[in-house]
């Protein structure tokens, strides 16, 4: 598979969870190691080949990834297929998002209700997603796999 190819999967993706409202990631509970905790997500991008989301650093998400970088999302938009993505979120990444990154996530961020400074603020928190799979789930039970 090229760059290209998996670029476009990757936005693919991304303009699926772009198009739900919300869409949901589990962690594991950092105190006890194996309870899942789910919560919201909204914001997504795909910049220089990887696809990004950005959280605060003040969330439990953030110590959840920071203890095991390992989640699983998935999202639904009535009378579609759902998606179902595992991957690792690869924190390290925050120090290399491109200004493009920081700059629409700032705008997300502040759009549904956080307080932040700017782009740079930094209790915003922004990681890449590696070792990805991902698939469109549908009600009969097909699935169709992306490769990324």
């Amino acid at each position: 598979m090229t760059d290209n190819d998996r670029t476009a999967q990757l936005e693919r993706a991304c303009s699926y969870l772009r198009r739900i409202p919300a869409w949901y990631l589990a962690t594991t509970d950092v105190a006890d190691g194996h309870q899942p905790r789910v919560r919201p997500f909204s914001f997504a991008m795909v910049d220089d080949g990887k696809l990004w989301f950005c959280t605060s650093r003040d969330k439990d998400v953030w110590a959840e990834l920071s203890a095991n970088p390992k989640f699983e999302l998935s999202g639904w938009k009535p009378g579609e297929c759902w998606i179902v993505l595992t991957g690792e979120a690869a924190l390290e990444d925050d120090a290399v998002a491109s200004d493009k990154v920081r700059q629409a996530g700032f705008k997300h961020m502040v759009g549904i209700g956080e307080e932040h400074d700017s782009a740079n603020d930094g209790r915003l928190a922004f990681f890449s997603v590696r070792n990805i799979a991902a698939r469109f789930c549908d009600i009969d039970g097909s699935e169709e796999l992306l490769e990324l």
